[in-house]
């Protein structure tokens, strides 16, 4: 069965190493009759939510127009929501966590965006594997509280300059990730 996949990106790198992830992810899917709608979050405007909650009282998401409000409908739609990202001094980078902060808004909106699969692509510089906790864990948790469905995880460390990635087997795990879909 077809499903809509949306796919999250959080790296200003376009070359990097989550990217290529990234694109393995979404060939291997298309490849298997999905449709995939990306989302570069590091090249869109994107502010942190502000608390205000006034989600969809303009008709949008959120209140303060920016590009969330493009990517809003492409998450409430999806089957499968999809992050990709690199580690940030430990941390979900910003350039993403603004958009994973207003999902918020369907929420406080009233949308229901229960039972979607949820999966995560990242990587990091470090060789340590807890080193990716500052993402694994909150992407998890929020999954539990939105009731969706974790899917899988590709989690590689060793990689920071462009490049590294293809020194892993990273591109491969993105790619097999399509498979459970």
């Amino acid at each position: 069965m077809s499903k809509k996949i949306v796919v999250i990106t959080g790296s200003p790198r376009k070359n990097g190493n989550s990217f290529a992830m990234t694109d393995a992810f979404i060939k291997a899917a298309k490849a298997k009759g999905h449709t995939v709608t990306r989302f570069d979050a590091a090249m869109q405007k994107v502010g942190g939510c502000h608390a205000c909650e006034t989600c969809f009282k303009s008709g949008k998401a959120c209140s303060f127009d920016d590009d969330f409000n493009l990517i809003a409908p492409a998450i409430v739609e999806a089957d499968v929501v999809v992050f990709t990202m690199p580690v940030y001094w430990y941390s979900i980078p910003a350039q993403i966590k603004g958009v994973i902060d207003r999902i918020y808004s369907l929420v406080v909106g009233g949308k229901d965006i229960s039972n979607k699969e949820c999966a995560l692509i990242a990587c990091c510089e470090e060789e340590d594997k807890s080193v990716l906790d500052g993402v694994r864990v909150p992407i998890e948790r929020s999954a539990a509280l939105l009731k969706w469905k974790m899917v899988g995880e590709v989690l590689i460390t060793g990689v920071f300059n462009v490049g590294n990635i293809n020194k892993t087997d990273g591109v491969k795990q993105a790619a097999a990730l399509a498979e459970v879909l």
